[in-house]
């Protein structure tokens, strides 16, 4: 899987669970948590993502990775 495609496939999942862990990400990537790691860093710092907290979860530590505007150009869904 190219760069290119590893990104267009994590951005589809957070877009469609952004509730998923990095662990979880990884294993439905396919790849190694680390990588996980460096692409959501990398999708945060470029402006495609960005990290919330979850104010209606009953566990009020939960996050989600919310797709901005710009991540939903990239994954060409406007």
């Amino acid at each position: 899987m190219t760069n290119q495609e590893l990104e267009y496939s994590a951005l589809k999942i957070l877009e469609q669970q952004p509730y998923l862990t990095q662990h979880q990400l990884a294993e439905k990537l396919g790849v190694s948590l680390g990588k996980t790691h460096y692409l959501v860093k990398f999708f945060i710092n470029v402006g495609w993502i960005k990290f919330g907290n979850f104010q209606c979860s009953d566990n009020k530590w939960g996050y989600a990775y919310l797709l901005t505007p710009m991540g939903f150009v990239y994954e060409g869904l406007i």
